[in-house]
């Protein structure tokens, strides 16, 4: 008899996204001349900027030829594109790596279960409360079962407390999903003293960086000394150059960090993640590589800035229109996500049917991402700026 993996049956029936997405197809197939407005799913709207899509084209074509034809990519990832990320995303900021520190692959999703795989599954697992759900159920399927929650509240302005007990992986996403808080340099010094006080790793999740405005927030847990030690890094180009159809990421994993095997032998991470992949990824495709190249070209950063003002600007307008007629509104600064404190009485799911229902609106409802975002909507600024304004157009007349 063939048996199923039960960790499985230990998810929740439904994950969140594909409920949200189940419940909008319903409403839109009962009510057909209703416009239903999404702010919920992350999902860019802008398309790809000019000197991405001629990279793919050039790529394209050099794939048509014979003596530009490429097969079989480097699992890795081409040093073309790892090059620029070594330059532009971390050298300009004080922090040296080297290339083989650095791995491409098709998405932070897959990247951080990836990386999961690594480790021991009787490791304590430090998940924030709200947490991304693939955080979580990542582990589960694992089989993780000591996992701490760590409570981020408006009593702590949604930055959790350093755990009091030990722990040994650390998930920390900044600017937060969904909360839109972002990690001071101070705190996250003391979350590196942490990890290095008990053994411990951080997987620090900043695929929204570009979005940070404040000069003194790090845009890398690498700014901080000694962070390499104890830190691997994910980062995406979905939101960062509106990949989310494309699909590209890159981990860092430095030489340094390093954990333990059950006899007492250090194991080094950046070796392990590397026969992995060369086991479980085939390589992002050239033609993707070449496409993020162009982000990082002179040109290719002025345009896709362009695209993080105009989502910048969604959010901004959002905030301030919500808190201008009496909403609590957190988030939306150095951030794409603004984290709304629903009217007294109501829960996050019974304001999800009443957004959806009553103003074809839709959000995320908090307590999806953990008890802790119970009495809390997770609202996005990806969504174009005219169905944007007529959508906080809507909320405002709902409740006013």
């Amino acid at each position: 008899m063939v048996n199923v993996n039960e960790n499985y049956y230990n998810l929740k029936n439904d994950y969140l996204f594909s409920k949200i997405t189940d419940k909008k197809n319903e409403y839109e197939r009962n009510n057909p001349n209703k416009k239903v407005i999404s702010l919920g799913v992350g999902d860019v709207s802008l398309p790809l900027v000019p000197v991405v899509i001629e990279a793919m084209h050039k790529a394209v074509d050099e794939l048509s030829k014979k003596e530009t034809f490429r097969g079989y990519g480097i699992v890795q990832g081409y040093e073309f594109l790892i090059d620029k990320i070594l330059e532009v995303e971390y050298k300009k900021r004080g922090v040296n790596l080297d290339k083989d520190e650095i791995f491409i692959a098709a998405g932070t999703k897959g990247d951080l279960a990836g990386i999961a795989e690594l480790f021991s599954k009787n490791n304590i697992v430090a998940l924030t409360d709200p947490v991304y759900p693939a955080y979580r159920d990542t582990n589960i399927m694992l089989g993780r079962n000591n996992i701490v929650y760590l409570n981020a509240t408006e009593e702590n302005n949604f930055i959790p407390s350093i755990p009091k007990e030990h722990v040994d992986i650390i998930y920390l996403c900044s600017p937060n999903n969904p909360t839109g808080t972002v990690f001071t340099k101070g705190q996250l010094e003391e979350w590196v003293k942490y990890a290095k006080e008990n053994n411990s790793i951080i997987f620090y999740d900043s695929v929204y960086e570009i979005f940070i405005e404040d000069a003194n927030l790090p845009h890398s847990i690498y700014e901080i000394d000694g962070a390499k030690d104890v830190a691997i890094e994910f980062r995406s180009y979905s939101k960062l150059a509106g990949f989310t159809g494309v699909r590209c990421s890159f981990v860092v994993v430095p030489k340094e960090l390093k954990v333990y095997r059950k006899n007492g032998e250090i194991a080094n991470i950046n070796s392990l993640w590397r026969r992995r992949q060369s086991t479980k990824f085939g390589a992002a495709s050239y033609i993707t590589q070449r496409a993020a190249e162009a982000v990082y070209t002179e040109l290719g950063q002025r345009q896709i800035r362009e695209n993080i003002k105009y989502y910048k600007e969604n959010a901004k307008y959002m905030k301030e229109k919500l808190e201008s007629v009496g909403f609590t509104v957190y988030g939306g600064v150095n951030s794409p996500y603004l984290w709304l404190k629903i009217p007294s009485g109501m829960k996050s799911w019974e304001f999800f049917d009443k957004l959806l229902n009553e103003a074809a609106v839709v959000g995320t409802p908090g307590v999806g991402f953990g008890n802790c975002g119970e009495g809390f909507f997770r609202l996005t600024a990806f969504s174009s700026k005219e169905d944007t304004q007529e959508a906080i157009t809507r909320i405002i007349n709902l409740f006013n």
